[in-house]
């Protein structure tokens, strides 16, 4: 493992943590898409299947189980917490994310490595892993105002993806047989969704005011 990989799996789990700690220190979930939280424990529990059959290192098999554990308490507080559920903004997270769901079925039946169980809902995981921010981007501009702990967390997750691109461009220049062309296609579309939040994050991290995207 590279300090590029290192520092992307350090950053999604940062925003994992800001998460958590913004919902358990203030008994809320306003400006948190449930939906892009329903995606995201989605993506790991199809991803990290290899659990059940595969060991690759002690690192790789705790960050796998925190990063499952954490997206289902986070649906847990969203979904089951007396008080937490009643900071959700329904209203707002409308997105219609099953057909997110659908489409990234769809495209890894057709677009994959090998045609095997395990290898179809990993190349699911990553389609899907692409565009489960969306949900989130949107409530965002409907609410306009964005509250540090929320901006943070989307950050965090934003700089994740772009370390895991450095890691891939690192590894394609010296690994010979290095080939993830599923995985790094789908990462620059992820991380291109991020760049107006990101441009808005660094307006308001200049100025010292509060994160504000247009609506």
């Amino acid at each position: 493992m590279n300090i590029l990989r290192f520092a992307g799996d350090m950053t999604h789990l940062i925003s994992i943590l800001v998460l958590l700690l913004k919902i358990y220190a203030t008994k809320s979930c306003s400006g948190i898409s449930l939906k892009t939280q329903e995606l995201y424990a989605m993506v790991f529990l199809t991803r990290y299947l290899d659990l059940f059959t595969d060991f690759i290192s002690v690192y790789n098999t705790v960050m796998k189980l925190v990063f499952i554990g954490s997206s289902l308490a986070i649906l847990w507080y969203m979904r089951v917490h007396r008080a937490v559920k009643r900071s959700y903004d329904k209203e707002l997270d409308t997105f219609r994310h099953y057909f997110l769901i659908g489409a990234s079925f769809a495209l890894a039946l057709l677009v994959h490595e090998k045609f095997t169980f395990q290898e179809i809902f990993w190349a699911f995981s990553i389609y899907l892993e692409a565009v489960a921010i969306l949900p989130q981007l949107v409530l965002l501009q409907r609410s306009g105002n964005v509250d540090n702990l929320t901006g943070q967390y989307v950050f965090f997750l934003g700089a994740y993806r772009a370390f895991y691109i450095l890691n891939w461009i690192y590894r394609y220049l010296t690994e010979p047989k290095f080939s993830r062309r599923i995985a790094c296609i789908s990462g620059i579309v992820q991380t291109a969704l991020y760049a107006d939040f990101f441009y808005y994050y660094f307006i308001s991290w200049k100025n010292n005011s509060k994160l504000k995207l247009p609506a």
